[in-house]
């Protein structure tokens, strides 16, 4: 590629680039309201924008991420009720022993598959040895 190639490359992701950061700054009604009019004056246009914040996650991007922030950190707040501040507390504490136990119920699973499976090619392996060793006295 030449120069001027690499020039006229340049430009046009430039150009891209500050559009989609602009369009970031101003939030997701900007992203919708530039797809909408791309749909009413020039179709392909509103057709591409839509393709793009689909692919790039930027439909719903920004509210599952809000809100799945907000309710992560407002879990481990306390909400000022001591009674209910213990519960929650006693919860979670039993929750995480559940987790824990179940973990150690899927990796004893795990290790009995394992050793099935292993056993199993022990024994396959043990009769084509005993198989050949018939072949080779006869």
């Amino acid at each position: 590629m030449s120069t001027l190639d690499l020039a006229y490359t340049s430009q046009p992701q430039g150009w891209f680039a500050r559009s989609e950061a602009w369009l970031d700054s101003k939030g997701k009604s900007v992203w919708i309201a530039a797809m909408v009019l791309g749909f009413i004056f020039v179709w392909p246009v509103g057709l591409a924008l839509l393709f793009y914040m689909i692919w790039n996650k930027r439909m719903f991007s920004r509210s599952c991420r809000t809100s799945s922030a907000r309710h992560g950190f407002s879990a481990m707040r306390p909400s000022g009720n001591t009674a209910f501040d213990a519960y929650k507390e006693d919860t979670l504490r039993r929750l995480e022993d559940e987790r824990g136990g179940f973990e150690d119920f899927l990796q004893r699973l795990r290790d009995a598959k394992d050793k099935a499976e292993f056993d199993e090619f022990i024994d396959n392996h043990a009769k084509v040895a005993a198989s050949s060793k018939e072949t080779e006295d006869a």
